[in-house]
This record gives structure tokens, sequence and C-alpha cells, in this order.
């Protein structure tokens, strides 16, 4: 079955059952590539919220580009 023939099927599943087609691919995709997620082990989450470099860059970029305009 292709995926053009599956979309307007999962379009008709409920809010639940769509959340559960989520985690059931999650689930065959981890498998496929392997161990990549080990359960009970924690990863960090990067944020930019302190990119005080990039922040200065991307002001100073745009600084440049209004002085050009």
């Amino acid at each position: 079955m292709s995926l053009t023939e599956v979309l307007p099927e999962v379009q008709t599943l409920s809010r639940l059952d769509k959340i559960r087609l989520i985690q059931f691919l999650a689930r065959e995709l981890e498998q496929d590539v392997g161990e990549l997620i080990e359960p009970g082990r924690s990863y960090p989450v990067y944020s930019p919220d302190r990119a005080f470099t990039a922040a200065a860059a991307l002001l100073q970029m745009l600084e440049d580009q209004k002085g050009q305009s």
C-alpha cells in the first residue's frame, strides 16, 4: 500500500488514534535505526535562550543591512 493510499484513511482517524499512529511509527523508526534513544536515559535539549553571541551577530547583520538600504 502506498502513502497516497494510506493518507485518506489516516485523515479519518480520531485524534487519539492519530497519536497512537505517531507513537507506532516512532517506535518503528527507532527499531529500524537501532538504539538511538535509550529508555530511562536523559538527553540535553539545547535552546537559543542563552545564545548571546549568536544574537549579537544577528543584530549586527540586521543593522548592516539596514545601513545599506
